[in-house]
């Protein structure tokens, strides 16, 4: 059909109006013979709305997926003598909640300064003795402090405290801690007398779909 039209034009169109020459003779195209060149733009155009309408279906289908829930306690253990002692067991039996989550992360956190926590070897009963002769060595008591008031324990208990940390976090899987078979947790007590120490214990994942528990840990 364009061939024919352009054919049309060549033979009726006088030589002054012709927009172009091709051997002497005027060539006019008319405006219909040409494809609109607007429709590729309103293909892309349509190919830009598909494009945007599947990416907000798929961001509907990932915002209905399961929430994100919180759980807090401040767990109160007993009061220790000075040493490094694997409290695994006590703390799970103050978090039966745990068992809820399918997926998540549990932040501990000792609420003291002479105190700390610590993950380590929970099969020797030589290890957390070993431990806590290191920390002594490390920070030894001594008259070498400035702050000295409230005994001579007092002031190496922070230092072992700031070395060993106050805080750890824990993968939470299918309702139990997601540590290895030889890891336990250490409830490191820095001082002679340091009393009940509290830990609070932050628990954030999804809980399980079906809202049933995990059985206790093995711990």
């Amino acid at each position: 059909m364009i061939a024919t039209r352009l054919s049309t034009a060549i033979k009726h169109t006088p030589a002054h109006t012709a927009t172009g020459s091709f051997n002497d003779k005027a060539v006019v195209v008319s405006r219909s013979a040409v494809p609109s060149m607007q429709r590729p733009q309103q293909r892309s155009q349509s190919h830009a709305n598909l494009t945007t309408c599947t990416a907000v279906k798929e961001q509907t289908a990932t915002s209905a997926g399961p929430s994100t829930e919180w759980s807090q306690k401040i767990v109160q253990l007993p009061a220790k003598q000075r040493g490094c002692h694997i409290i695994t067991r006590n703390l799970l039996q103050e978090l039966p909640e745990l068992g809820e989550y399918e997926v998540g992360m549990a932040n501990l956190f000792v609420m003291h300064t002479s105190a700390s926590l610590t993950i380590n070897e929970n099969a020797s009963s030589d290890v957390p003795l070993d431990l806590n002769d290191s920390l002594d060595r490390i920070a030894p008591e001594g008259p070498h402090y400035r702050h000295a008031d409230e005994g001579s324990d007092d002031m190496p208990a922070h230092v072992k405290s700031s070395l060993m940390g106050s805080s750890l976090n824990i993968p939470v899987r299918q309702g139990q801690f997601a540590m290895g078979t030889w890891q336990g947790l250490y409830l490191n007590e820095h001082r002679n007398h340091g009393g009940s120490r509290k830990v609070c214990v932050t628990i954030q994942g999804q809980k399980r779909s079906d809202g049933r528990k995990y059985p206790a840990s093995r711990w």
